[in-house]
């Protein structure tokens, strides 16, 4: 059984379950929305997970009844933000969905409610993903001032085609579990109630796989994952060019404020 340490604090919690693990983003008062912390965190948490051979699959989920993950917490982009704390939020973003990419593991996302902005990109990164049927999935960028460079903008594309990937990254619509399902976003749908027990399922048929060739078949598969790394990084250190700018305080701050940002004044 697994004996090695794992990432356990108010940020992230793991849970190792038989030759399961899976890690909760903690923070549901905010809709699990990640900070640097929580962010680097995570990172740690995948990198411990992945490198213990008595762990089969790997789980990512949010804490709470609500949300997976709203991505970056905007509080700390609104007003007048870190600009190098922003810089390594953007850059360690990489760092995080590469470490999911990483593991020799699979790991499947368990989408128990709202995937949005950078949650929706841990979707992206995840080999599966499962959701539950009050699911809500999108990308939030040029809404509140950012844009989704490390999944959204490209990988996605390859998932569900570039023009609705394009529709996704650019006008920040919401998409039900459902309409996920048909685009090609997700693997399967769950009753809110057994999204656990339908994520257990497929974890069973994962564990009784052989681990060495599911690791070469996950290897293998992330090609295109790979030819994608400078787009990734380049994306987000123009992200981290960008820190603390007008339009990004705007949108931060109006998201915040609950209204309506306006960009109108940036057009001139």
């Amino acid at each position: 059984m697994s004996v090695l340490p794992r990432v356990n604090t108010e940020n992230v919690v793991t849970e190792v379950d038989g030759h399961v693990a899976w890690i909760w983003i903690n923070h549901p008062e905010r809709h699990n929305a990640f900070d640097l912390t929580t962010q680097t965190e995570l990172t740690q948490a995948f990198r411990a997970c992945g490198s213990d051979p008595a762990i089969g699959a790997i789980v990512l989920s949010g804490k709470g009844d609500k949300a997976f993950c709203a991505g970056g917490y905007l509080k700390d982009l609104a007003g007048e933000p870190d600009v190098n704390q922003l810089h390594q939020l953007f850059v360690g973003t990489v760092e995080l969905v590469n470490a999911i990419r990483a593991t020799r593991q699979p790991v499947i996302a368990a989408v128990n409610g709202y995937a949005m902005g950078g949650g929706n990109e841990l979707v992206v990164a995840c080999d599966f993903a499962i959701a539950s049927d009050r699911a809500v999935l999108g990308q939030t960028g040029p809404r509140v001032g950012s844009a989704p460079v490390v999944g959204g903008t490209n990988m996605l594309a390859l998932m569900i085609g570039e023009k609705r990937a394009k529709e996704v990254s650019f006008l920040c619509r919401r998409y039900t579990a459902q309409q996920a399902l048909e685009y090609g976003w997700i693997n399967e749908v769950a009753p809110h109630a057994a999204l656990r027990e339908r994520v257990e399922a497929w974890c069973a048929e994962i564990l009784a796989l052989s681990p060495r060739y599911l690791e070469i078949a996950k290897v293998s598969s992330n090609y295109w994952w790979d030819l994608l790394q400078p787009g990734f990084n380049h994306g987000a250190r123009l992200l981290a060019a960008s820190a603390g700018s007008a339009e990004m305080r705007e949108g931060a701050s109006a998201f915040m404020e609950k209204r309506k940002p306006d960009f109108m004044q940036f057009r001139k």
